[in-house]
C-alpha cells in the first residue's frame, strides 16, 4: 500500500507494460492504479453523502419551521378579533363594568395573551412597524401621510399588525407611510 507522502505511480498505456519484465510488477502497477481510482470514487461518494446529509437537515429544519405557517395565518384573525374585542371597551365601560363583565373581560385577556404566547413559541413573531422604514416585503401600505416631521418612506401608523414566521412573512402589516409634504 502506498503512503501519502509517495507519489502515485503514473498511469500507464498497455505497451508500456511490454517493457516491465516480471509480469507480476505490471499487475502490481495496474492493481495500484485501480486501487487509486477506486479510492477517488470513495472520497468523492464520502463527500457528497456529507452534502447530502447536510442539505436534507436544513430542508427538514426549513419544514419544521414553516409547516404550519397556514394554519397559524388563520389563527391570526383570532388574535385580531380578540384584541378588537378589548379595544371595544372603554376603560370607564370597563370601570362601570358589573363582577361578571370583569370576569369576561379578563377570560379574553388570558386567551389572547395566551395565544401570542403560543404564536411566540413556534417562531412567530409580531412585526415592529411604527418607526420603521417601509419594507415591502412585511408591510403593505394602506394611505400616505403628508408631514415634514418624518422622512418619506417611513411607517407612521398600523393599522393592522404584521407577523413573520422565521425570516418570511406570514401575514403583511396595513400601515400608513409618510410622504412629503407639498
Amino acid at each position: 500500500m502506498m503512503s501519502d507522502d509517495q507519489a502515485p505511480m503514473p498511469e500507464m498505456e498497455p505497451e508500456d507494460f511490454a517493457q516491465i519484465e516480471d509480469p507480476r510488477d505490471a499487475e502490481i502497477i495496474s492493481l495500484k492504479e485501480e486501487a487509486g481510482q477506486a479510492k477517488d470514487r470513495l472520497l468523492r461518494l464520502a463527500a457528497e453523502m456529507e452534502n447530502l446529509r447536510k442539505r436534507t437537515d436544513r430542508e427538514k429544519a426549513e419544514a419544521t419551521l414553516y409547516a404550519a405557517s397556514n394554519f397559524a395565518r388563520d389563527l391570526l384573525t383570532v388574535s385580531d378579533n380578540l384584541g378588537r374585542a378589548l379595544q371595544a371597551l372603554t376603560q370607564e365601560e370597563r370601570d362601570r363594568a358589573g363582577e361578571i363583565e370583569k370576569n369576561l373581560i379578563a377570560g379574553v385577556e388570558v386567551t389572547e395573551r395566551e395565544l401570542l404566547n403560543v404564536f411566540q413559541r413556534h417562531g412567530i413573531r409580531k412585526l415592529e412597524t411604527v418607526g420603521q422604514k417601509f419594507d415591502p416585503n412585511f408591510h403593505q401600505a394602506i394611505f400616505e401621510v403628508p408631514t415634514s416631521e418624518k422622512p418619506p418612506g417611513i411607517v407612521m401608523q398600523e393599522l393592522q399588525p404584521g407577523y413573520a414566521v422565521g425570516d418570511r412573512c406570514l401575514r403583511p402589516a396595513m400601515v400608513g407611510v409618510s410622504k412629503a409634504e407639498g
